[in-house]
């Protein structure tokens, strides 16, 4: 197997030289490092990278900018390197907008040098998985009912989970975008950094009838609801009344990654059982596969997305090849499966 060739874009030289130097030493190509998005431009064509590492913060032109006109005129795999605050957060889900499959937290300052090698290696697997990804082509943005402002949010008595990786942030807008505005609570884990978080369920909020928030320790669940896992915490679920309310606690990271869709959805199969229905999305590793498990073996119903459909078949193939999943569903059709599967559970507990 060849290779994989990757062009680094970032304006700093040592950036570049420290990149290069770590990807060469993980067995990938460095086929050139361009310092903005015009010498970026002319390498691409002449040297036809599988990859690029792009930096947003440039001179000339912005990464964003540029990163809009590369998926018009020559679309290709792109990681985001992103510093960690909420105003790159908010850049860096656009950039995921734009077409980018994947953002990585982007060392910055004198720690260049000294950047843990757990963090470089995650860094070299995101860079070979996108390599490989399908990036989905971008859809018009949905707009909110304008109803949505006077909806009124009852506790649940059943909850979906939902979990995602790469490739899950146009996932999840795309299913939340088409469930019903008195859908039974969601709890949700998508991997990205802490500070992103809030800014991406604003956004989901924004382009959904459903209420979006960041979950915070001791949220209920509540019916028109979706509750996203904060940034650095494990999200889980335990049993109040009736219903249910979240926990959002630190610990140890799970598969290298923290908030993890393991420890979601194991508490999920724990504490709601047959009353639940888990839904495994697009992404790399197989954190989530264990956990769906656990909740098919509590007589949940258990969903994962499609290989035609994901830009990463990683975390769903995992599932599927351990049984976990009792169906398999195309993106486009999960915002009608998902519903359809939560009424099962009325059926079932009102006989």
């Amino acid at each position: 197997m060849k290779p994989i060739k990757v062009l680094v874009v970032d304006d700093s030289t040592v950036v570049r030289g420290v990149l290069t130097r770590l990807f060469q030493k993980a067995g990938l190509d460095v086929v050139g490092a361009a310092r903005d998005p015009y010498e970026a431009r002319d390498l691409i064509v002449k040297l036809e990278p599988d990859v690029l590492t792009l930096d947003l913060e440039m001179p000339r032109m912005d990464g964003l900018t540029f990163l809009e006109k590369l998926m018009e005129y020559h679309p290709m795999p792109v990681v985001v390197l992103s510093g960690v605050t909420t105003a790159h957060g908010e850049k860096a889900l656009k950039a995921l907008e734009l077409g980018a499959v994947a953002v990585v937290e982007k060392p910055s300052g004198e720690s260049n040098r000294e950047v843990s090698q757990s963090i470089f290696g995650h860094l070299v697997e995101v860079v070979q998985t996108t390599a490989r990804a399908k990036p989905r082509p971008r859809k018009e943005e949905f707009r909110t009912s304008p109803a949505k402002k006077s909806q009124v949010h009852p506790p649940s008595d059943r909850l979906a989970a939902l979990g995602a990786s790469l490739g899950g942030t146009e996932a999840l807008q795309e299913v939340l975008s088409g469930l019903p505005m008195d859908h039974p609570g969601l709890v949700i884990v998508q991997h990205m950094p802490a500070e992103f978080t809030s800014a991406f369920a604003h956004r989901l909020d924004q382009n959904s009838n459903l209420t979006v928030k960041e979950a915070k320790d001791g949220d209920l669940v509540l019916d028109g609801q979706a509750l996203i896992a904060p940034g650095g915490l494990h999200l889980s679920v335990e049993r109040k009344g009736k219903g249910f309310r979240v926990r959002c606690q630190d610990g140890p990271a799970v598969h290298h990654v923290k908030p993890s869709v393991d420890i979601l959805f194991q508490s999920v199969a724990r504490e709601a059982g047959s009353r639940a229905v888990g839904v495994l999305l697009t992404g790399m590793g197989r954190d989530g596969a264990e956990g769906l498990l656990a909740m098919r073996q509590a007589g949940a119903a258990t969903l994962a997305q499609d290989q035609a459909s994901c830009v990463v078949y990683g975390m769903p193939k995992e599932a599927v090849e351990r049984g976990a999943v009792e169906r398999i569903v195309n993106l486009s059709e999960m915002a009608k499966v998902i519903p359809q599967e939560m009424k099962k559970i009325v059926k079932v507990e009102t006989k």
